[in-house]
């Protein structure tokens, strides 16, 4: 039997380690106005010389957290607007720097799905999430998938932490989902570099 998920979908928050509150809390930071990348609602990032960048151009980046979403003042009306995406048609009014909402908390938990059968024994590496940030400009989500392939020890951007309570997960099936936790986040890695 396959999975219902037929395609990647980001990262969605879902509990935090140690079972404590969930809050799924984000932070405020801003994107570049001349930024020349699409960020999606699940896409993982990072923060670069003050400014939210993707964390995606390789796996093995440190990332700050989850793509949320942006607030920004639309250059045709003026109004402030909010979408679930960034890529670089949006033009904000003035030129100004976009706000984006970011979930950074480093011990959150996210479901996620993986693009091959893992094996049990495969649980407890680190994954990466597909090389190019890609998604759907309608919905704003990410169609990011973990990449089974790349798996590793230790220098993967996301720790494999078990299934998801999901009832349609095929264990032996592509795109099932499971949870991860951070494994590079920019807070807890000793080589961290923000500039």
């Amino acid at each position: 039997m396959a999975n219902s998920n037929t395609a990647g979908f980001g990262l969605i928050p879902a509990g935090t380690i140690g079972s404590t509150p969930a809050t799924s809390g984000q932070g405020k930071y801003y994107i570049d106005a001349a930024y020349d990348a699409d960020l999606f609602q699940g896409s993982a990032v990072q923060s670069k010389v003050g400014y939210i960048k993707t964390a995606q151009a390789a796996i093995t980046n440190t990332c700050i957290g989850v793509f949320n979403g942006i607030f920004y003042n639309a250059a045709t009306t003026l109004k402030p607007t909010w979408a679930n995406w960034y890529n670089q048609p949006i033009t904000p009014a003035n030129s100004e720097d976009l706000t984006c909402f970011v979930m950074d908390n480093p011990n959150q938990l996210f479901v996620g799905s993986i693009d091959a059968a893992a094996a049990q024994a495969e649980y407890g590496k680190t994954y990466g999430l597909t090389v190019t940030a890609a998604g759907s400009e309608t919905s704003g989500q990410s169609s990011s998938t973990l990449t089974y392939s790349t798996r590793h020890a230790t220098n993967n951007q996301w720790r494999l932490v078990r299934s998801a309570e999901d009832p349609s997960n095929n264990t032996s099936a592509a795109y099932r989902s499971v949870v991860v936790a951070h494994n590079l986040n920019q807070y807890f890695t000793g080589a961290v570099t923000w500039a």
